[in-house]
């Protein structure tokens, strides 16, 4: 008998074939879901090295935005109020797109501009400049920031569906393919068994075949002996029962 965890099915020879063929599809299957969880792990560092790289990039550009904040409150003075008034709707908006590694979606983000600057005349009493280059390094700095949620969410996507690749792939690996195999090794074991059985069986009923015709052999020479003696006719002795004789087709 097989031994470890197996399917419970009649073992035949149709049996060994599907067993077979779920297995090739089992072992192809766990090839690709290997070249997947290859793929996502490539791309889970790429992502992992560019955050690391916009974080540490995002601790100058936040001093730089401090800094130039605050060279434009004393070149400019307090500027919130005129920004406030200003802002009627948002010019700086987030569009989201799709990407697809290895059938896996990651959501991207990416920022894009409408309309006019409505803050390009705010600081023309006094530090114009100031306030123009604080402005275009806020801007650099919140398309850092939706760059870096960008990384952020692909990175989230990617470790999940790493971990479920991951989890399909050691299922098939080490209890799907196991169990096929083990099924197959008990059926192979099963109908070599049947087949043994079988020749024995044969052998057997040869054996008998044998010693019925050594009977019949024997009977026929003391018969033919008796009928020499005795002068009666061997056709018109009863047939023998034990003679293998083709029996006439009977006509309807």
């Amino acid at each position: 008998m097989g031994t470890g965890d197996k399917i419970n099915v009649f073992p035949s020879r149709m049996i060994l074939t599907v067993m077979k063929l779920r297995l090739k599809g089992a072992q192809k299957g766990h090839s690709l879901l290997k070249k997947k969880s290859d793929a996502l792990t490539l791309k889970f560092r790429a992502t992992l090295k560019k955050i690391i790289e916009n974080k540490t990039v995002m601790g100058d550009v936040m001093k730089a935005v401090y800094f130039s904040l605050a060279e434009a409150a004393y070149a400019a003075g307090d500027i919130s109020q005129t920004v406030i008034q200003n802002a009627d709707k948002a010019q700086n908006k987030i569009k989201f797109t799709k990407d697809n590694v290895a059938g896996v979606q990651l959501t991207n983000f990416t920022m894009h501009t409408e309309g006019s600057d409505v803050y390009q005349l705010t600081g023309l009493g006094k530090g114009g400049q100031t306030v123009s280059r604080c402005k275009d390094t806020a801007q650099k700095a919140i398309k850092l920031l939706v760059e870096l949620a960008s990384l952020q969410t692909s990175f989230i996507t990617l470790d999940e569906a790493i971990k479920i690749t991951n989890r399909r792939v050691n299922g098939i690996e080490y209890v799907i393919i196991p169990r096929y195999e083990n099924t197959i090794a008990y059926i192979i074991e099963e109908l070599d068994e049947r087949e043994r059985e079988e020749f024995y069986r044969l052998k057997k009923v040869q054996d008998k075949k044998k010693v019925i015709r050594e009977k019949q052999k024997q009977f026929l020479e003391a018969y033919n002996k008796k009928e020499e003696e005795t002068g009666t006719a061997i056709e018109d002795a009863p047939k023998n029962l034990l003679e293998t004789e083709h029996d006439p087709d009977i006509m309807f």
